[in-house]
Formats: C-alpha cells, sequence, structure tokens
C-alpha cells in the first residue's frame, strides 16, 4: 500500500534542493551533535545505544493523522517513527528534528533507532 503524503512545505523543497546541504551536520554543529548522539540511548531500551554520529542526523518530518514520519537521508522517503522511539527525557540540542536509523536494507526495512523531535516544528 502506497503512503500519500501532503506536498512539500516552501522550505522543505528549498532544503532540498541545496545539493543535499540538508543530509549533513553543518560544520558549526558538528561537536554539538557528536556530544549529543555519543550519549543518546534508545527510549524504549535505554541499555542501547541509538547508534552513533553516522546514524543520526538531523531531519524533516511530516505529520499524517497524528503520527510522525521522517525523512530517511539516504533514499528522502519518509518513515514512519514508532512513539516508543521518541525521545521524551532529554534536551534536544539544537531544536531541529533528529533521527537515527540504519540506511535502507532488505534486513532493516524501515527501522528506527532514536527520534528528536525539534521546537520548531
Amino acid at each position: 500500500m502506497m503512503l500519500s503524503l501532503p506536498s512539500m512545505t516552501a522550505v522543505e523543497a528549498e532544503e532540498a534542493g541545496q545539493d543535499g546541504a540538508h543530509r549533513h551536520h553543518p560544520p558549526q554543529d558538528l561537536l554539538l551533535h557528536e556530544k549529543f548522539y555519543s550519549g543518546w540511548h534508545m527510549p524504549d531500551n535505554p541499555a542501547l545505544s541509538c547508534c552513533n554520529d553516522a546514524d543520526c542526523y538531523p531531519t524533516e518530518i511530516r505529520y499524517v493523522d497524528g503520527r510522525i514520519y521522517a525523512r530517511r537521508r539516504e533514499d528522502g522517503k519518509y518513515i514512519l517513527i514508532p512513539p516508543q522511539k521518541v525521545e521524551r527525557n532529554r534536551d534536544n540540542p539544537d531544536g531541529r528534528n533528529h533521527l537515527c536509523a540504519p540506511p535502507p536494507s532488505a534486513s532493516m526495512v524501515d527501522t528506527v533507532y532514536c527520534f528528536a523531535l525539534g521546537g520548531a516544528t
């Protein structure tokens, strides 16, 4: 079943057209993100790390029927964020949305390790 998502906002369209710049950490944020990601653990399993700087990144989101979908950087697909993966006990480092997820593969279809909701959404 194909999910129909609302069209992109002007801001999202502009970000997507910036030669993929939205896919990488801005240089001024590298240390901030590194510190945040290195101590981040899965909300539903605090014994496990959310991974690291390689799997975590700022991202855009969409709300569809009250659920959060985050944009995966490798293919641009908006994937469903399971409620148990949303961080609720830790401050967000920069007010943006952050997703920790592996690249798409057949063995880990739309997997989400962790997600932090930004304050500017």
